[in-house]
């Protein structure tokens, strides 16, 4: 049974209403954000309109703000700004669509003064407002805008897209746009296609930057927004109309011979019922290179999946068990499995694992069998190949040896000494914290090795680290 001093709802009700007011005044006094919540609280007791009234002031102040905003006020303006939005969604949209609509795009109007006003490298604000489109297209449909009113209004959105944030619009509104909304947008976004930037003359240029000693003018760098706006839109529309051939037209025939631009119109085509068009559009391009690297397969997949649409099932097998030898990717292994017959899988299963072990790509190998799972070979490939670990790669090190430790001591074991003689043979101070507890965890899986083999023992290790390394004091009394 819970105390009665336990924070939850039942013994803060216990309280009383005039205690918990008092409590809530007295909290929320030196605390701005807790103010607004409280009043948005309020008017939502007197209705939609109320609310809307105070979502309407918050968001023209947030328009008018200019100052820079570091990133010890970054998290508040983020939890400020989902508020509004979910006054907006659950506020008023569900009485007034017509009013809520019309605070969507205020609010997503306020990208560009924000985006403006913050470091954004994490992009954590950009998908405050880029997934906020979803919101603007439901309440656009349940408030039955006007679809050319709304077709207006998307041109003037996307035209005026700095910080990406209406790159999902088109799709997000399409519902309500409906064919009559979709055409008039079409019709907007080809009069753009013909209105190029003009070229002022050559003395009243405006240099922007440069690019191999040659000036960028603002009318160039003008011309291509407007080039990518109107190819970006044209697909979205064709996309949102299942339109294929309109969809292609945004590409030349060399463009088509893009692995990745020719698995998205493969895929289009595929789903218009085209199959044997989408696979010669795939034949015709490009094939790309398989590297670890390399992670935009959308051309195997496409070219998978219209091998399956036209029955080639063997064709299909064999490309997913090439991607998967060339790239380690463990999806597509998994898809070549479950597609055989049974028995037949377990032994393709070790053959694959046995392909992956003999990787030269030993770190890469070695998160493949960690997350497989299949932690036996993990650990054999570990110690038999230990002299090629790079300490260099703890994003892979790090998370193997931890997952290993319980089971593999000796195994886990390597792994952090190689991350630790990586970091002290390169004098890397910024990882000495890390490399001291690496250490101390070999000292602590050591007591479960019963045999260290051809490795030296703990004591041993230890003691040549110190040796060597003798003089990193600053690494030394982390151990201390």
């Amino acid at each position: 049974m819970a105390s009665k001093k336990t924070l939850n709802a039942k013994n803060l009700e216990a309280l009383g209403a005039e205690r918990l007011a008092e409590l809530l005044l007295e909290i929320a006094g030196g605390d701005a954000a807790a103010k607004r919540r409280l009043r948005l609280e309020l008017a939502g007791a007197q209705g939609a309109g109320e609310v809307a009234r105070e979502v309407r002031k918050r968001l023209a102040s947030l328009a008018g703000a200019r100052g820079f905003v570091d990133w010890r006020k970054a998290r508040g303006l983020i939890d400020d700004l989902y508020a509004q939005r979910r006054a907006i969604v659950d506020g008023v949209a569900k009485s007034d669509p017509a009013v809520a609509l019309d605070l969507m795009w205020r609010y997503m109007e306020l990208a560009d003064v924000t985006l403006g006003r913050v470091d954004d490298s994490n992009g954590k604000f950009g998908h405050v407002f880029r997934s906020a489109t979803g919101e603007l297209g439901a309440i656009a449909t349940a408030a039955r805008a006007d679809p050319v009113t709304l077709a207006d209004r998307a041109f003037l959105a996307l035209t005026d897209n700095g910080f990406g944030q209406y790159d999902g619009l088109i799709a997000d509104l399409a519902p309500a746009l409906g064919e009559v909304g979709l055409a008039h947008l079409k019709e907007r976004i080809a009069a753009l296609s013909e209105r190029r930037v003009p070229t002022p003359p050559e003395q009243e240029r405006e240099v922007v930057g440069w690019s191999s000693r040659a000036p960028i003018y603002a009318d160039e760098v003008a011309e291509l927004s407007r080039e990518m706006i109107v190819r970006s839109a044209l697909k979205d529309i064709a996309d949102a109309q299942g339109d294929v051939d309109a969809f292609m037209s945004q590409y030349d025939e060399a463009a088509r011979k893009v692995p990745k631009i020719a698995a998205e119109i493969a895929s289009r085509l595929l789903a218009a019922g085209r199959a044997e068009e989408a696979w010669r559009r795939l034949e015709e391009a490009d094939r790309p290179r398989r590297e670890w690297h390399w992670l935009d397969i959308e051309w195997d997949d496409a070219r998978i999946e219209t091998l399956d649409a036209l029955g080639r099932t063997e064709e299909a097998q064999a490309t997913r068990l090439e991607v998967f030898e060339d790239a380690l990717s463990a999806s597509h292994l998994r898809e070549y499995l479950k597609r055989l017959a049974d028995f037949d899988d377990v032994e393709a299963e070790e053959r694959a694992l046995d392909h992956v072990a003999g990787s030269e790509r030993v770190p890469h190998a070695l998160m493949f069998l960690i997350e497989w799972p299949a932690l036996d070979r993990a650990a054999r490939l570990v110690t038999a190949r230990a002299d090629e670990l790079n300490g260099d790669h703890y994003e892979f090190l790090r998370p193997a040896a931890e997952t290993l430790a319980a089971g593999h001591p000796l195994a886990a074991t390597l792994l952090f000494r190689s991350m630790i003689d990586f970091t002290l043979s390169k004098a890397r101070s910024t990882r000495y914290r890390h490399a001291a507890r690496h250490l101390m965890a070999c000292e602590s899986l050591a007591g479960g090795i019963e045999d260290f083999g051809n490795f030296e023992s703990h004591e041993a290790y230890a003691a040549r680290l110190r040796d060597a390394h003798g003089r990193k004091s600053a690494f030394w009394r982390l151990l201390s």
